[in-house]
């Protein structure tokens, strides 16, 4: 489950003489430390190659909420400003074609978000549209006359107008009831109303949006983490593709995704240029001279992790092939060269989200970075500009050639934040897992690690399940956390995860509970024998998602070791969550079809069967906003164990979806789960 992809830990211990845990660091990194450190993201080079636009996500912890800012880096003297129009908010800052202007969202001017433009000084703002309803995404384009943009709309509203009326009344409606002839009722964490993404053209100097979807019955963006890389322009400026899906009665248990093309000026209707394929086709790029067009595609309708493969299509024939049908990997985020012939694209590689380089003619790959989780990323006529965490590090945006090279780092957010904190070293292990096939784990060292001493330990499992412990930085479920408060962690990339291979991957569908768990049994025995500083009599569990799932199973199935669990997001009864989640493509698949046609594969692994065999302290936590594993699983998992009559509380967040975002809930949420930990361990 892509959007679940969250981490769940579990506390183990070591082989060596009890002793006190680890001296305190120079400087504790501890949850108010992690929720209000600066966020760098969305680099866009500047035409001329000289100067990188860039967006950091400050925190405001009083306000308990981000604050978006625009900052400018120059790529040969590093000298880094922030934008003074930041102070009315900026967000999606872009590069005018000619690099003169930058244009920006903002809600400066009243309560809708809107395109505004500045020059390269930054320090006044201009106003670019004044529309009735929230801009979302947007793009400029080659012309630099031209906007298109998206808008929540009703798809059988003639215009704008019609839909900011139906809006209105509504909020002045005393009426609260909502009637629904299909799914999705919600989404995520929002309940429908009708509206759908559309994109819109318009000139930028004065023209009304035209509506580039028409009565369509989809989003673009897709719902709800799309963005820029759902559509894309072409260089002639005629032509706008995007990824949609035709939603339907079946919008929740299909993957149908495709690719449409629309001309800018509306003069014809949208035309599915994928229809062919019933799986899912994603992120349409145009090469610099137009004549191709590269997108990613999936080969099995109805599984969201199966491999992104990079098609690649000519514009005039329509002619399609793959571009690397043997590279067992699957693509992310893609850009060309400024001469066409590469194509850069992302992808996880055992434990590593590297930047890769394609070679259109010849069809041959190449990792152009090694270690850390490289994210966000731009390709300017002289070099590429990337965004790359580490466990010891969040982002940071680094420059390298369009042939490699060694990576020149350009900024330095958080330096004096972090200054003198002492991180937990980190090291990879490898072992026999399920069905003797190798699977790969990481023991991240205590903060101020002494060796010879025992310290006890948080034993993380991913959510995902199709996810991985890779080497970066996470704002919610950070290892780090634990090695300041003198935990080791241990972590698995049991069979399921991601970057190992697509059979790696598919590996968990249809095994929940078997095949991952012994990894889990597997791994945290080996790590036990390779790393004497795990104690094992003080140990706990934790797992979010798929892994609150298995902190739930493991409660039944695989106690021993623990001397506490915490269960985040996590599914406790498989009937309940069949019939109460959005996406069912992902239940479904997961577990071989639907639940009133199999009703014993979602019997086969449920921890709610099997609650008789619970007996250790457990944690639970849920947010009521969590639609993907809906409250009642977390109430559910509370309600058995408080039956049972076993130590357990429940931690709620009323505005909380299957994350926990805002900076003092974030912080709550460490000092409770610390606090859970400390009290079973004995720390």
């Amino acid at each position: 489950m892509n959007a679940m992809f969250l981490f769940a830990l579990s506390a183990a211990t070591a082989l060596c003489a009890i002793a006190p845990v680890a001296a305190a660091p120079a400087k504790m990194f501890d949850a108010r430390l992690l929720a209000t450190l600066d966020r760098i993201d969305d680099p866009k080079v500047s035409p001329d190659g000289r100067t990188v636009l860039y967006s950091v996500r400050s925190v405001d912890y009083e306000g308990n909420q981000g604050v978006m800012s625009l900052w400018l880096v120059d790529t040969k003297t590093k000298a880094a400003r922030k934008l003074a129009i930041s102070q009315g908010g900026a967000s999606a800052g872009r590069w005018s074609p000619d690099g003169k202007s930058i244009y920006f969202l903002s809600s400066r001017n009243g309560d809708t978000a809107q395109i505004f433009r500045t020059d390269l000084d930054g320090e006044k703002a201009e106003a670019v549209t004044a529309l009735p309803l929230d801009v979302g995404a947007f793009s400029i384009a080659p012309d630099g006359k031209t906007l298109v943009l998206s808008m929540a709309v009703f798809p059988d509203c003639p215009d704008i107008a019609c839909t900011k009326a139906r809006l209105d009344a509504k909020s002045k409606s005393k009426v609260s009831g909502q009637l629904y002839d299909r799914l999705f009722v919600r989404h995520w964490d929002a309940w429908a109303d009708g509206t759908r993404n559309h994109l819109f053209a318009m000139k930028i100097e004065g023209a009304s949006p035209v509506d580039l979807m028409p009565g369509f019955d989809g989003d673009c963006p897709n719902k709800p983490f799309g963005g820029n890389v759902d559509f894309a322009i072409s260089p002639d400026g005629k032509i706008v593709l995007f990824s949609a899906k035709w939603a339907g009665k079946d919008e929740p248990w299909t993957t149908n995704f495709d690719i449409w093309q629309v001309p800018i000026d509306a003069s014809a209707r949208p035309k599915n240029l994928t229809e062919a394929n019933k799986a899912w086709d994603a992120a349409p790029l145009f090469s610099p001279d137009g004549k191709t067009v590269v997108y990613r595609a999936m080969k099995r309708p109805g599984f969201e992790s199966d491999r992104f493969g990079i098609m690649v299509r000519d514009f005039t024939t329509g002619d399609s092939r793959e571009l690397l049908p043997t590279w067992d990997r699957s693509a992310d985020g893609a850009a060309f060269s400024p001469d066409g012939e590469t194509l850069y694209v992302t992808a996880m590689e055992e434990g590593q989200a590297k930047l890769f380089a394609v070679e259109m003619a010849r069809g041959t790959v190449a990792a152009l970075t090694d270690k850390g989780t490289v994210g966000a990323f731009d390709v300017g006529t002289n070099g590429i500009v990337y965004a790359s965490t580490n466990l010891h590090s969040p982002a940071q945006l680094f420059a390298i050639g369009l042939a490699g090279g060694k990576p020149q780092q350009l900024t330095n957010a958080n330096v004096e934040a972090l200054t003198g904190v002492v991180w937990g070293d980190r090291e990879r292990f490898r072992f026999k897992g399920w069905n003797d096939e190798e699977v790969q784990g990481v023991v991240v060292e205590p903060a101020g690690y002494r060796s010879g001493v025992k310290y006890p330990v948080a034993f993380l499992i991913h959510g995902g399940p199709q996810g991985s412990f890779g080497n970066s930085w996470s704002y919610r479920w950070n290892p780090q956390i634990f090695a300041n408060a003198g935990y080791a962690v241990v972590m698995i990339d049991f069979h399921g995860s991601t970057g190992y291979g697509q059979d790696f991957t598919d590996s968990i569908s249809g095994h929940w509970g078997d095949r991952p768990l012994e990894d889990l049994k597997k791994g945290w025995a080996h790590a036990l024998g390779k790393y004497p500083f795990l104690d094992e009599t003080r140990a706990c569990a934790l797992g979010a998602s798929y892994g609150g799932f298995m902190v739930a199973w493991i409660a039944s199935q695989w106690n021993e070791p623990w001397k506490c669990l915490v269960d985040h997001d996590g599914v406790f009864d498989a009937h309940g969550m069949g019939y109460s989640t959005e996406e069912l493509w992902f239940d479904e698949w997961e577990r071989g079809g639907a639940f009133y046609d199999v009703p014993e594969n979602y019997e086969k692994f449920n921890p709610a069967s099997h609650v008789k065999q619970w007996k250790k302290p457990m944690l639970v936590i849920h947010g009521d906003k969590d639609f993907r594993i809906p409250l009642a699983q977390g109430i559910g998992a509370f309600t058995a164990l408080q039956r049972l009559g076993i130590e357990s509380k429940f931690l709620f967040f009323p505005d909380e979806n299957h994350w926990v975002l805002k900076p003092q809930n974030s912080v709550l949420w460490h000092k409770t789960v610390l606090d859970w930990l400390n009290r079973w361990t004995g720390k």
